[in-house]
Protein backbone atom coordinates (compact mmCIF):
# COMPACT_ATOMS: atom_id res chain seq x y z
CA UNK A 1 0.00 0.00 0.00
CA UNK A 2 1.24 3.46 -0.77
CA UNK A 3 1.21 6.00 1.95
CA UNK A 4 -1.42 8.67 1.60
CA UNK A 5 1.04 11.80 2.96
CA UNK A 6 1.63 12.29 -0.92
CA UNK A 7 -2.25 13.21 -1.15
CA UNK A 8 -2.61 15.42 2.02
CA UNK A 9 1.17 17.53 1.00
CA UNK A 10 -0.93 17.58 -2.42
CA UNK A 11 -4.35 19.30 -0.80
CA UNK A 12 -2.04 21.69 1.19
CA UNK A 13 0.27 22.44 -1.50
CA UNK A 14 -3.32 23.72 -3.41
CA UNK A 15 -4.09 25.31 -0.82
CA UNK A 16 -7.75 22.86 -0.37
CA UNK A 17 -10.12 23.41 2.45
CA UNK A 18 -10.88 19.93 3.89
CA UNK A 19 -11.40 18.25 7.40
CA UNK A 20 -10.20 14.43 7.56
CA UNK A 21 -11.07 11.90 10.26
CA UNK A 22 -10.04 8.79 11.41
CA UNK A 23 -12.29 5.94 12.06
CA UNK A 24 -12.90 1.91 12.04
CA UNK A 25 -12.54 0.40 8.80
CA UNK A 26 -15.83 0.58 6.72
CA UNK A 27 -16.66 -1.71 4.08
CA UNK A 28 -20.57 -0.76 2.99
CA UNK A 29 -22.33 2.55 1.87
CA UNK A 30 -24.18 2.11 4.97
CA UNK A 31 -21.27 1.55 7.34
CA UNK A 32 -20.78 5.53 6.01
CA UNK A 33 -23.80 7.21 7.52
CA UNK A 34 -22.78 8.50 10.65
CA UNK A 35 -19.30 9.77 8.96
CA UNK A 36 -21.19 11.73 6.10
CA UNK A 37 -23.67 13.17 9.27
CA UNK A 38 -20.47 14.08 11.19
CA UNK A 39 -18.44 15.44 7.99
CA UNK A 40 -21.49 16.96 6.51
CA UNK A 41 -21.64 15.79 3.02
CA UNK A 42 -22.65 12.54 1.43
CA UNK A 43 -20.00 9.98 -0.29
CA UNK A 44 -20.09 8.96 -3.90
CA UNK A 45 -19.10 5.37 -4.72
CA UNK A 46 -15.48 4.74 -6.50
CA UNK A 47 -15.46 1.91 -8.45
CA UNK A 48 -12.40 -0.12 -10.32
CA UNK A 49 -13.40 -1.32 -13.46
CA UNK A 50 -11.86 -2.77 -16.78
CA UNK A 51 -12.92 -3.92 -20.07
CA UNK A 52 -13.04 -7.52 -21.04
CA UNK A 53 -9.09 -7.64 -22.19
CA UNK A 54 -7.85 -6.37 -18.80
CA UNK A 55 -6.31 -3.92 -21.15
CA UNK A 56 -8.57 -0.40 -19.98
CA UNK A 57 -8.74 0.48 -16.24
CA UNK A 58 -11.69 2.94 -14.85
CA UNK A 59 -11.79 4.83 -11.82
CA UNK A 60 -15.50 5.68 -12.20
CA UNK A 61 -17.39 8.07 -9.52
CA UNK A 62 -21.10 7.60 -9.02
CA UNK A 63 -23.59 8.74 -6.72
CA UNK A 64 -23.98 6.79 -3.47
CA UNK A 65 -27.42 5.47 -4.09
CA UNK A 66 -27.83 5.24 -7.37
CA UNK A 67 -27.33 1.55 -9.19
CA UNK A 68 -24.48 0.57 -11.28
CA UNK A 69 -25.35 -0.89 -14.43
CA UNK A 70 -22.44 -2.14 -15.50
CA UNK A 71 -24.50 -2.52 -19.35
CA UNK A 72 -25.47 0.97 -19.00
CA UNK A 73 -21.71 2.48 -18.10
CA UNK A 74 -20.64 -0.12 -20.93
CA UNK A 75 -22.60 1.65 -23.80
CA UNK A 76 -22.21 5.07 -22.25
CA UNK A 77 -18.42 4.85 -22.91
CA UNK A 78 -18.89 2.78 -25.70
CA UNK A 79 -16.57 -0.25 -24.39
CA UNK A 80 -17.57 -3.74 -24.63
CA UNK A 81 -18.90 -5.57 -21.33
CA UNK A 82 -17.16 -3.58 -18.38
CA UNK A 83 -16.50 -5.46 -15.35
CA UNK A 84 -14.69 -4.97 -11.28
CA UNK A 85 -10.77 -4.95 -12.31
CA UNK A 86 -8.68 -7.47 -10.75
CA UNK A 87 -7.69 -6.00 -7.10
CA UNK A 88 -3.99 -6.96 -7.65
CA UNK A 89 -4.04 -4.40 -10.53
CA UNK A 90 -6.10 -1.62 -8.47
CA UNK A 91 -3.14 -2.48 -5.34
CA UNK A 92 -0.50 -1.67 -7.96
CA UNK A 93 -1.82 0.93 -10.25
CA UNK A 94 -3.00 3.09 -7.37
CA UNK A 95 -1.60 1.39 -4.08
CA UNK A 96 -5.33 0.99 -2.95
CA UNK A 97 -7.36 -2.38 -1.89
CA UNK A 98 -11.11 -2.71 -2.90
CA UNK A 99 -13.11 -0.36 -0.68
CA UNK A 100 -10.59 2.30 -0.97
CA UNK A 101 -10.53 3.75 -4.55
CA UNK A 102 -10.84 6.94 -4.81
CA UNK A 103 -9.84 9.85 -7.19
CA UNK A 104 -7.56 11.24 -5.08
CA UNK A 105 -5.24 8.19 -5.39
CA UNK A 106 -4.75 8.49 -9.01
CA UNK A 107 -1.83 11.03 -7.88
CA UNK A 108 -0.23 6.94 -7.71
CA UNK A 109 -1.12 6.74 -11.61
CA UNK A 110 2.06 8.07 -12.92
CA UNK A 111 1.76 6.26 -16.16
CA UNK A 112 -1.54 7.65 -16.88
CA UNK A 113 -3.13 4.00 -17.62
CA UNK A 114 -6.38 4.74 -15.42
CA UNK A 115 -9.45 6.56 -17.42
CA UNK A 116 -11.36 8.81 -14.82
CA UNK A 117 -15.21 8.57 -15.24
CA UNK A 118 -17.62 10.67 -13.18
CA UNK A 119 -21.52 10.36 -12.84
CA UNK A 120 -22.42 14.16 -13.78
CA UNK A 121 -25.11 14.28 -10.84
CA UNK A 122 -21.77 14.41 -8.38
CA UNK A 123 -21.04 18.41 -9.62
CA UNK A 124 -24.65 19.13 -8.01
CA UNK A 125 -23.36 18.12 -4.53
CA UNK A 126 -21.96 21.30 -2.90
CA UNK A 127 -19.61 19.14 -0.60
CA UNK A 128 -18.55 15.49 -0.94
CA UNK A 129 -16.50 12.86 1.45
CA UNK A 130 -14.34 10.31 -0.35
CA UNK A 131 -11.80 8.10 1.84
CA UNK A 132 -7.73 9.32 0.66
CA UNK A 133 -6.65 6.05 0.34
CA UNK A 134 -7.55 3.93 3.50
CA UNK A 135 -11.01 2.85 4.22
CA UNK A 136 -10.23 3.71 8.23
CA UNK A 137 -9.97 7.63 7.13
CA UNK A 138 -12.62 10.12 5.62
CA UNK A 139 -12.35 13.11 4.27
CA UNK A 140 -14.12 15.61 3.24
CA UNK A 141 -14.11 19.24 0.74
CA UNK A 142 -15.92 20.97 -2.01
CA UNK A 143 -16.73 19.68 -5.21
CA UNK A 144 -15.46 22.09 -6.90
CA UNK A 145 -12.04 21.92 -5.48
CA UNK A 146 -11.99 18.23 -6.07
CA UNK A 147 -13.11 18.67 -9.68
CA UNK A 148 -11.56 22.35 -10.58
CA UNK A 149 -8.36 22.34 -8.75
CA UNK A 150 -6.81 19.21 -7.33
CA UNK A 151 -8.17 16.64 -10.60
CA UNK A 152 -6.48 19.10 -12.84
CA UNK A 153 -3.71 19.70 -10.83
CA UNK A 154 -3.13 15.78 -11.56
CA UNK A 155 -3.47 16.54 -14.53
CA UNK A 156 -7.03 14.32 -14.79
CA UNK A 157 -10.19 15.57 -16.19
CA UNK A 158 -13.36 13.07 -15.89
CA UNK A 159 -14.92 11.49 -19.05
CA UNK A 160 -19.04 13.22 -17.91
CA UNK A 161 -21.66 10.48 -18.20
CA UNK A 162 -25.10 10.72 -17.19
CA UNK A 163 -26.25 7.59 -15.23
CA UNK A 164 -29.76 7.13 -15.10
CA UNK A 165 -28.93 3.56 -12.87
CA UNK A 166 -32.20 1.93 -14.60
Amino acid sequence: MLDNKEIFDMLDRLNIDYKCIGHEDVHTMEDLVPIEKELGAPFFRNLFLCNRQKTQFYVMLIMGDKPFRTSEVSKLLGVARLSFGPEDRLEEMLGVHAGAVNPLSLIFDRDREITLVADREILTLPRVCMHPGSNGQSLVMDTADLFEKVLPHMGRSPVWIDVKGE
